[in-house]
């Protein structure tokens, strides 16, 4: 084996000691006559490599293509060593192999260091403590984490202090000013104290394009007037980097990959990523960000004596409109469709629209909660608003626009389905299939849905009288008992008394 460096230094330092030459070359590991040579010649391996300036074999490239290949390269240096390759090899099928490949990719390789152009030059930035919170949106549904057996597609929230790396994230489902806040709040009152500036990327959370009549590289972005509000309710200013410079986001940027590199290891130590609640989910994220916040104590002090007390509350984490509930018994919030109660039909409600949910309200009374729709998600329909009104006009359900959510269930579709092989009548068929979904609106679904499918799996259509006398509960017969008359003779024998 080849002596190293280190190798022939330390068995120099050995021998100054006057240690025997074959003493020092067992301490280093070296056989004896390797040792004696480089104590002979006193130079280091490295030392003794000579360059070779011959070649070994023939060039197996072509001078001229390569020159030609070279030419190219220089008027389009964004050209690939492969699609030279493969454009040599489309002119001269007979002189180039695919075997040739990676000799022709160490040529183009040396040009690029010795004439190619130059790249740009990133400068590591120094931090100071307490200056700035840096804030970013990383993808989280590669975890595969599901919330009551269903996959949780989400984002996460991450607010990190650049100067300790200290962090914080929170479960969200867009990219949105209300997940923009929801998070940065959660990461101020959990350090208990606010950095002078809030810097982000370019999103649509915080700023908005301007000046759309001039020529794309001539437009600018300006902050929303929401998020402004938002942190100077808190004191901080305003900053965001480059557009396309997420390296000026650094810290955050890096600390994606590894937040979910670190929760992706500790759900393999879990043994399972199914979570209850989406709250518990949370708490999991916390409980894993917090072991990786316990390492970073000592330079967490020092920023958080650099920053100012946190002294405000929080700001209200939902957007409020109001809306009309239109005949069909639905309102319209942010471009989604939600059915409410019928009772709220003509009336102007408010609605609470927050990052994950969607709260009605008509006076100081909840009417409605509801998971909040992002994006073109389908009209959210509850078929228990509807159904007290439909099973009364059941023709309306054949071209019913929300008809799709009047089968709450596989198992609701399934009985439908076996109702209309089992007759010809559609008519009949839809009121029967209405009356078995206002037993479960008005008993429990999942107690008919459970007498349905015992029905179905015996290739039986479900008609209601059946469902309902399985689902209704028996009355249980209440056993009749003698009067009790208890005799105390033996207790007064017990105690001695009169027998």
């Amino acid at each position: 084996m080849a002596a190293s460096d280190a190798q022939v230094m330390e068995l120099m330092k050995i021998l100054k000691r006057g240690t025997p030459l074959a003493v020092a070359a067992l301490k280093v590991g070296l056989d004896p006559k390797t040792a004696r040579h480089y104590r002979d010649v006193q130079k280091l391996p490295s030392e003794l490599v000579k360059t070779r300036a011959w070649r070994t074999r023939a060039d197996p490239l072509d001078a001229s293509d390569v020159q030609c290949a070279l030419d190219m390269l220089a008027d389009a240096p964004d050209l690939e060593a492969k699609t030279l390759f493969d454009f040599l090899a489309e002119r001269h099928p007979s002189r180039y192999q695919e075997g040739q490949l990676r000799t022709f990719q160490r040529r183009i390789e040396r040009w690029r260091r010795e004439r190619g152009p130059e790249h740009e030059v990133f400068f590591a930035q120094a931090h100071r403590p307490g200056e700035a919170v840096q804030t970013d949106f990383t993808e989280a549904s590669s975890l595969n984490v599901t919330i009551a057996g269903e996959a949780f597609s989400h984002l996460l929230c991450h607010c990190v202090l650049p100067h300790s790396n200290v962090e914080v994230a929170t479960i969200c489902r867009s990219e949105s000013m209300l997940a923009l806040k929801q998070g940065v709040q959660r990461a101020l009152f959990c350090w208990g104290a606010v950095p002078e500036w809030h810097q982000t990327d370019h999103s649509t959370a915080a700023t908005h394009r301007i000046g759309a009549e001039l020529p794309a590289d001539e437009r600018g972005r300006t902050f929303n007037a929401e998020y402004l509000s938002f942190v100077d309710h808190f004191g901080m200013k305003p900053r965001t980097i480059g557009i396309g410079a997420s390296e000026q986001n650094g810290d955050v940027e890096s600390g994606n990959n590894a937040l979910k590199r670190r929760l992706h290891q500790h759900l393999l130590l879990r043994g399972g990523r199914e979570f209850a609640t989406e709250e518990a989910w949370q708490a999991f994220v916390d409980q894993v960000v917090a072991r990786a916040n316990a390492g970073r104590t000592v330079r967490f002090a020092i920023e958080r004596a650099a920053m100012r007390t946190l002294s405000v509350g929080r700001t209200p984490d939902f957007v409020e409109v109001t809306a009309r509930v239109t005949k069909w018994s639905t309102i319209t919030a942010k471009a989604q469709v939600y059915s409410v109660p019928s009772r709220l039909i003509g009336t102007v409600v408010r609605v609470r629209l927050f990052e994950s949910r969607v709260e009605v309200w008509s006076g100081d009374s909840l009417q409605l909660a509801a998971p909040r729709a992002i994006g073109k998600s389908p009209p959210t329909i509850n078929y228990r608003h509807m159904i007290w009104s439909l099973v009364r006009k059941p023709q309306a359900f054949a071209r019913y626009v929300y008809r799709d959510a009047m089968y709450p269930t596989m198992t609701f579709r399934r009985a439908y389905d076996a109702l209309v092989a089992a007759s010809s009548a559609s008519t009949k068929t839809d009121l029967e299939y209405l009356r078995l979904l206002h037993l479960a609106a008005s008993t429990g679904q999942s107690d008919v849905e459970a007498a349905i499918a015992l029905i179905l799996d015996e290739n039986r259509p479900a008609r209601l009288d059946e469902v309902r006398q399985l689902v209704t509960p028996h009355a249980v017969p209440v056993l009749s008992m003698a009067p009790l008359t208890p005799d105390l003779r033996s207790y007064d024998a017990l105690i001695g008394g009169a027998t």
